[in-house]
């Protein structure tokens, strides 16, 4: 049967807590044998996927979404989000990642104030969930206070999204912090005893590579609590293969462990996280702009490391995971073609495709988080993580001929019908359900006002757009550490003295 945009009629947004069923679409259900059905159906029910198939027998009281034309698939999920600066969005644009430390790490972002972070964290979850990604892991490494990670925690949970928060300060060492009675009062009452699939909790901060091992205390704290970690590995400049041997040889390196970035690390480094079941967050478009190093994925597969993908920061770049698929796709496609040209040679099959890229949007971000078990993929029994891709008025959004090429490369969020989290719908025909713009709006702008009072107009301006310098390059200046090594140092030939 031809199905014609004009077979859609608007309809009021499915209730909670009632079946709901998505009827006649692509079911791209992300499983171990990589099912994809068309003209399928999805049932839910009590917030779980109770069947997936054709013409599903469903209750009488069922709810239907008409997916005819569309595609179904899991929420997405992104394992690396600070939240918290997505009331900047854009400002740092033409930023470098020294930049970026300067204004965060030493200069303006020691004045965020709670209801700064609130108000970011408010607008960035609901971006995510406007976005089609049902979960994400707020990289919340700017909580100077208690109460500024009360203020981070208030924010997620007035949005009915899927979160693992992942603590941590950048204003202090982590040893100073993770060991702290403020720290374990506010786990305890945030946390201990609620985490469940819908909240989670973890530790996030950087390991410098100094051979004294600082930040022991922190992983201690870590442990003590049951939390996992989440850090940023193989930054150029900043944290590099010293602080993986230090991690590995003290025995906190373990399938939980999130290395963030991980793109300028050595063989050994990539041996020691497959050897130890860690897994890799990739922010593509973040080490492609900031300088991290290159996307690593090339070598993560080469080594068998799970990937997951994570957008990094609104201050820079997009906040969804269609772009951090397309962009992962292009960077290692353009490495493998490149390298290939080096050696007088043609690719003639690509070995990314736009499945994996799918995969690590989906599945792949629900095991780096300790959540396969409930999400990533649409199978009976896996808690309602659900995403139609579904535009009528899209000239892009048909034909649909291959759906993984269909969500990695022609997908946007505009595009983005109907959102579920853990059955509740949360967007419904391409509206959010139950969002207070206004009050959002409201809340982001008391924040810009408050900083560009704070700073004066002068520094706002030259914040956004930072000289270029005609010869001198500034470190990535850490605030707890003086420490560099090779690792992340390397002399290259024709660069200045250190």
């Amino acid at each position: 049967m031809t199905h014609h945009p004009s077979d859609h009629r608007p309809t009021p947004v499915p209730e909670p807590g009632r079946p709901l069923v998505f009827r006649g679409g692509t079911v791209l259900t992300m499983d171990d044998a990589g099912t994809v059905l068309t003209g399928a159906d999805v049932l839910v029910v009590g917030g779980r996927i109770e069947a997936v198939g054709p013409r599903l027998a469903v209750p009488e009281d069922a709810r239907e979404i008409d997916a005819r034309g569309g595609i179904v698939m899991p929420g997405m999920v992104d394992t690396h989000r600070h939240t918290w600066q997505t009331a900047l969005r854009g400002y740092g644009a033409d930023w470098t990642l020294t930049q970026y430390f300067v204004w965060f790490y030493l200069e303006w972002g020691l004045r965020f104030r709670p209801q700064d972070i609130h108000a970011g964290n408010l607008l960035g979850a609901w971006e995510a969930l406007d976005a089609g990604v049902t979960t994400t892991a707020d990289w919340s490494h700017g909580l100077a206070t208690p109460e500024h990670a009360d203020a981070a925690v208030d924010a997620l949970e007035e949005v009915p999204t899927r979160y693992v928060f992942a603590y941590g300060n950048i204003h202090a060492a982590p040893w100073e912090w993770a060991p702290s009675a403020d720290l374990r009062s506010f786990h305890d009452r945030r946390f201990h005893g609620r985490a469940d699939d819908m909240r989670g909790f973890q530790l996030a901060f950087d390991v410098t590579g100094e051979e004294s091992f600082p930040e022991l205390a922190a992983f201690e704290a870590a442990r003590e609590m049951g939390a996992e970690v989440t850090t940023h590995a193989g930054v150029w400049g900043a944290t590099g293969d010293a602080g993986i041997r230090l991690m590995h040889d003290h025995g906190f390196m373990g399938p939980g462990t999130v290395y963030v970035h991980a793109a300028s690390l050595s063989e050994d480094s990539y041996q020691r996280i497959a050897a130890t079941g860690g897994s890799v967050s990739v922010s593509t478009e973040s080490e492609q702009s900031a300088g991290q190093g290159y996307p690593p994925t090339w070598r993560l597969r080469r080594h068998g490391i799970p990937v997951s993908l994570s957008m990094d920061t609104g201050v820079w770049w997009s906040a969804d995971l269609f772009s951090a698929m397309r962009a992962t796709l292009g960077a290692d496609r353009s490495r493998e073609h490149l390298r290939a040209h080096e050696r007088g040679e043609t690719v003639t099959h690509s070995h990314l495709r736009a499945e994996h890229v799918v995969g690590w949007a989906t599945r792949g971000g629900a095991r780096a988080l300790g959540l396969s078990h409930a999400v990533g993929s649409l199978e009976p029994g896996r808690r309602a993580d659900v995403v139609l891709l579904r535009n009528d008025t899209s000239p892009a959004m048909f034909p649909l001929l291959n759906p993984y090429g269909h969500v990695a490369f022609q997908a946007q969020r505009a595009d983005v019908h109907t959102v579920v989290v853990d059955g509740r719908v949360v967007k419904h025909e391409h509206r959010l359900v139950g969002a207070d713009m206004a009050a959002v709006r409201r809340a982001v702008e008391s924040t810009l006002d408050y900083l560009r009072e704070v700073m004066g107009d002068r520094a706002w301006e030259q914040g956004m757009n930072p000289d270029v310098p005609d010869a001198e390059v500034l470190d990535n200046p850490y605030t707890y550490t003086g420490f560099r090594d090779a690792s992340t140092h390397r002399r290259r030939e024709g660069a200045p003295e250190a």
